[in-house]
C-alpha cells in the first residue's frame, strides 16, 4: 500500500517535471495547456497522425495551474484536482485496440452532463445516455461535455464517435405478420406521398411503413441506454416500442440514422417492434447504464482528451482561448432575421423590404435561399439574369433602407456549370460525389477565388453555408484530398473547413464576416459562424427538441445558434390552420429571446400579413420587443467575444448546486438577468416554472409580479407572450 502511494506521489510529480509518463501499454503525455486545463494523450507505439491541428490554435504550456493531476500507473487512473485539492475528474480507462480509442471516466449518478452539440432525442442530461457522433441534417456532433461537478471534457477526434457505446446489441427482422406485399398489390393507407428537400431540389417521395421486430433477454433489472439505428444514412422515422410500450416516437422528413433513449428494464424477456420505412434496417443496441461515461472513436492513434476545472463559464471560457475565440457578431445581425424557401426574384425581395417598412415592423436582414442561380447550376455562383438582373442594384436598396442581405451559397456545385467544370478539371471534389474537398488547400483556395469574384462583389452581406454536415454522410468510405486520408479520419469536421474558407477569405478581402451554417464542429466559432438546427418539423414536440438541442450546442462551447422560427416544414394550410399558428406564435415568442431571431418555412410565405390579423399584430410586437432587447444583446454579444461568455444559457451556467433547476430541460437564461420559460403545449392560459434560487427573487416581466425563488409558479400566458423572469436584486 505504502509502495503504491509513493509511486502516485512520484507520478504526481513527475508530471510537473516531464511531459510523457510509462502508463499501462504505452505512455501518457500530459500537457498543461491553461492554467485551469489539461490535455492527456495515450499512445502505445510511435505512430504520428499527419492530420493537421485543425481543433486548437494555442499549444503552448503554462508555467503554473490552479489545477493538479495525479497519475496512478500501477492502478492506470488519472485524477484532476480543483484549485482547493477537491478531485473534480478521475479517468478510469484508456485503451487503444486496433486503431480504436476509448476513455472512460467516473460519473456518479446523482452528476449532470450537458453538451455534445445538437441533438433530435430531446435529452439535456445525457449522463448515460447512448449517441452516435455523426454529422447530419438535424443533428450537430461536438464532443463536448460540462458537468455540474465542475469539470469538462473535449474529445480530441476528427472522426464518427461512440459516446456511451454498448456492447450488445440486436438486429430488428420484417416481420411476417404485417402482410407485407409488393408496390402493385399494398393497400395504398400502407403508402405516403410526401414533400422532401434533397440536394437536386424539391421532389416527391413514396414512402411505405414496415413492422420490424425482435426479442432480448435482461439478465438484470435497472435502467438501460438504448441506440436505434434504423441502418441508413438518414431516417424518415424513429420509431421503437418495447412489450407493446412507445419509447421513441419521431417523424420528420429528415431524421438522423440514429436515436436515444433512456428505459427501466426488468429482468427478463422483452419484445422489441419498430414500425419504419421499408428499406429500413434497425438494429437496437442498449446497456445496463453504470457509473462511468465513455467516449470511443473507431479511428485513432491516440485516446486524446482535454480536461477544464472550474465553474461553466470557466470552462468555456478556456475553451474557446484553446479552440480560438469569437470574433464578435456584427449588430446588424441580432434583430430580426426574415426568411423563407424562397424568394423568386429581385422584385419579391424589394416588395418584402418595403412591406415590412410599411407596416411598421422591424426587420434587419432578409434571406435568399437556394434555386437564384436558376438555369446556371446548382450553386454556380452566378445569379439567374431573369430573376435577378442586377444584384449589386438589389443589395443597394435594400442598404438605403438598413436592411441587409444573406444569400445561401453550398459547398456543392453542379459540375456542369462554369465553376464545376474547373473544380472538376482540376480534381477538386470529393469523389464520387458533388461536394467540394475542402481537406485540399488548392480546392479550398479555388472556391473561395470564385465566391470573392463572383458573389462578394454583389454588395451582399451574409453568407448561408447550407449543408455543411456534408449532407447524406458523403465522407464516409471515400478518400480526401488527393487520397491523402480517408474520410473516416475527418468525418465530422468538414463544416469547420468550410467556414474557415469563407471566413478568412472575407477577412482578407476585409468584409465583416457574418456565416450561418447547417452544421459544426469545436473551434468553428472563431469563423464567427452562426449554427441553426436544420428542417425540421413544427410540432409540439418537435419545438420541445429544438430549445433542448440548442441548450446542449451552448454547452458544447459555442455561443450563436437559432432554429426556423415556426418549422421548416409546415402544414399546407399553414395561414389558415388555427393549431399550427398557435404553435408558430410560440415558436416566434421564444425565438425573441435566442441568440439569432429567425423564421424560416418550406415552400412558405412566412410574412406576418399572411396569417391573419391577430396573429400579425403578435409577430409585430415580437419583432418589437426583439428591437427594444437590442442593447441588452450587443451588450452580451460583446461579452461573448471579450469573455468568452454565453448569451443562452443552460441553468448549470448559473445554479449548477439547484438541482431542481438542473433538471430543467427547457427553460434557459438569456444573458445575466433573463429567465426564459417557452410555452410549449397548446392552448394554456397559465404556464407552471421553476425558479432557481435566487437572493433577490424574481420578478415576471409582462405582469410585474415578483416571486421568491427556489419554487414553482404558475404564472398566467396569452396568446401573444411567455413567461420571462428578471433577476431581482437585493
Amino acid at each position: 500500500m505504502k509502495r503504491t502511494i509513493l509511486s502516485t506521489i512520484l507520478l504526481c510529480i513527475g508530471v510537473m517535471m516531464m511531459a510523457q509518463t510509462p502508463f499501462g501499454k504505452g505512455r501518457l503525455k500530459v500537457s498543461k495547456v491553461a492554467r485551469n486545463a489539461v490535455r492527456i494523450q495515450y499512445m502505445e507505439a510511435e505512430v504520428k497522425s499527419d492530420l493537421p491541428d485543425w481543433l486548437y490554435v494555442k499549444h503552448d504550456e503554462v508555467e503554473s495551474q490552479d489545477i493538479s493531476t495525479q497519475i496512478d500507473a500501477e492502478g492506470q487512473t488519472i485524477t484532476i484536482k480543483d484549485k482547493n485539492g477537491k478531485p473534480v475528474f478521475k479517468a478510469t480507462q484508456h485503451q487503444l485496440i486496433d486503431g480504436q480509442a476509448t476513455l472512460a471516466f467516473d460519473s456518479p449518478e446523482d452528476e449532470f452532463l450537458f453538451g455534445l452539440g445538437q441533438f433530435q432525442d430531446g435529452y439535456s442530461n445525457v449522463r448515460g445516455l447512448s449517441r452516435r457522433l455523426t454529422q447530419v441534417n438535424t443533428q450537430i456532433s461536438m464532443p463536448m461535455v460540462l458537468s455540474n461537478l465542475g469539470y469538462g471534457v473535449l474529445w480530441n477526434n476528427y472522426g464518427m464517435t461512440e459516446f456511451n457505446p454498448s456492447e450488445t446489441s440486436v438486429r430488428l427482422e420484417r416481420s411476417q405478420e404485417t402482410g407485407v406485399r409488393s408496390q402493385e398489390n399494398r393497400p395504398e393507407a400502407e403508402k405516403e406521398v410526401v414533400d422532401v428537400t434533397t440536394t437536386e431540389g424539391n421532389k416527391k417521395e413514396v414512402r411505405e411503413r414496415h413492422i420490424f421486430e425482435a426479442e432480448i433477454d435482461i439478465e438484470e433489472a435497472g435502467m438501460y441506454a438504448l441506440l436505434l439505428d434504423v441502418g441508413q444514412k438518414m431516417a424518415r422515422r424513429h420509431n421503437l416500442c418495447i412489450d407493446g410500450v412507445p419509447v421513441i416516437e419521431m417523424q420528420n422528413l429528415w431524421l438522423p440514422p440514429t436515436a436515444s433513449k433512456i428505459v427501466l428494464l426488468d429482468e427478463g424477456r422483452h419484445r422489441l417492434t419498430a414500425e419504419l420505412t421499408k428499406d429500413d434496417q434497425p438494429t437496437v443496441y442498449y446497456h445496463l447504464i453504470k457509473d462511468e461515461t465513455v467516449f470511443r472513436s473507431p479511428v485513432a492513434t491516440a485516446v486524446d482528451y482535454t480536461v477544464f476545472v472550474g465553474s461553466p463559464d470557466e470552462i468555456i471560457a478556456t475553451f474557446r482561448d484553446l479552440t480560438g475565440p469569437c470574433p464578435e457578431m456584427p449588430k446588424w445581425a441580432l434583430g430580426y432575421i426574415h426568411c423563407r424557401e424562397r424568394f423568386h426574384s429581385s422584385q419579391e425581395i424589394l416588395e418584402t423590404a418595403n412591406r415590412f417598412k410599411a407596416e411598421q415592423m422591424p426587420v434587419s436582414m432578409l434571406v435568399q435561399d437556394w434555386q437564384w442561380w436558376g438555369k446556371h447550376g446548382w450553386n454556380a455562383m452566378e445569379f439567374d439574369e431573369d430573376n435577378y438582373p442586377d444584384p449589386k442594384a438589389l443589395t443597394d436598396s435594400l442598404h438605403k433602407m438598413d436592411i441587409r442581405l444573406m444569400l445561401s451559397v453550398w459547398s456543392k456545385i453542379d459540375k456542369t456549370s462554369e465553376v464545376g467544370k474547373q473544380m472538376e478539371r482540376d480534381g477538386y471534389y470529393i469523389p464520387e460525389t458533388d461536394w467540394i474537398d475542402f481537406f485540399n488547400p488548392q480546392a479550398a483556395a479555388a472556391y473561395w477565388k470564385n465566391f470573392n469574384e463572383r458573389l462578394v462583389p454583389t454588395g451582399i452581406d451574409a453568407w448561408w453555408q447550407d449543408a455543411t454536415e456534408p449532407e447524406n454522410d458523403d465522407l464516409a468510405g471515400r478518400r480526401v484530398n488527393n487520397g491523402r486520408w480517408t474520410g473516416e479520419q475527418v468525418r465530422n469536421v468538414y463544416p469547420l473547413l468550410v467556414n474557415k474558407t469563407v471566413y478568412e477569405g472575407l477577412v482578407h478581402a476585409s468584409k465583416e464576416p457574418m456565416i450561418l451554417t447547417r452544421c459544426g464542429f469545436p473551434g468553428i466559432q472563431r469563423y464567427g459562424s452562426a449554427l441553426w438546427s436544420g428542417d425540421v418539423g413544427n410540432d409540439w414536440n418537435t419545438f420541445r427538441r429544438q430549445i433542448v438541442a440548442g441548450l446542449g450546442v451552448q454547452a458544447a462551447g459555442h455561443p450563436w445558434w437559432t432554429y426556423d422560427a415556426g418549422g421548416f416544414f409546415r402544414p399546407h394550410d399553414q395561414y389558415t390552420n388555427q393549431d399550427y399558428i398557435e404553435r408558430m406564435l410560440r415558436w416566434i415568442e421564444t425565438s425573441v429571446y435566442l441568440p439569432l431571431m429567425r423564421v424560416h418555412g418550406y415552400m412558405s410565405n412566412t410574412e406576418p400579413w399572411n396569417y391573419g390579423d391577430e396573429a400579425k399584430q403578435i409577430i409585430a410586437s415580437c419583432l418589437k420587443e426583439r428591437e427594444q432587447l437590442r442593447p441588452y444583446i450587443e451588450a452580451c454579444a460583446e461579452r461573448v467575444a471579450k469573455e468568452g461568455y454565453t448569451l443562452m444559457r443552460p441553468l448549470v451556467f448559473d445554479f449548477a448546486d439547484d438541482e431542481r433547476a438542473l433538471r430543467q430541460s427547457c427553460e434557459y437564461m438569456f444573458g445575466p438577468e433573463l429567465l426564459v420559460s417557452p410555452v410549449t403545449e397548446p392552448g394554456v392560459t397559465k404556464w407552471r416554472t421553476y425558479l432557481p434560487k435566487q437572493a433577490g427573487g424574481w420578478t415576471e416581466i409582462h405582469t410585474n409580479e415578483h416571486f421568491d425563488g427556489g419554487q414553482y409558479v404558475t404564472t398566467k400566458v396569452n396568446k401573444a407572450y411567455i413567461p420571462v423572469f428578471k433577476r431581482t436584486t437585493n
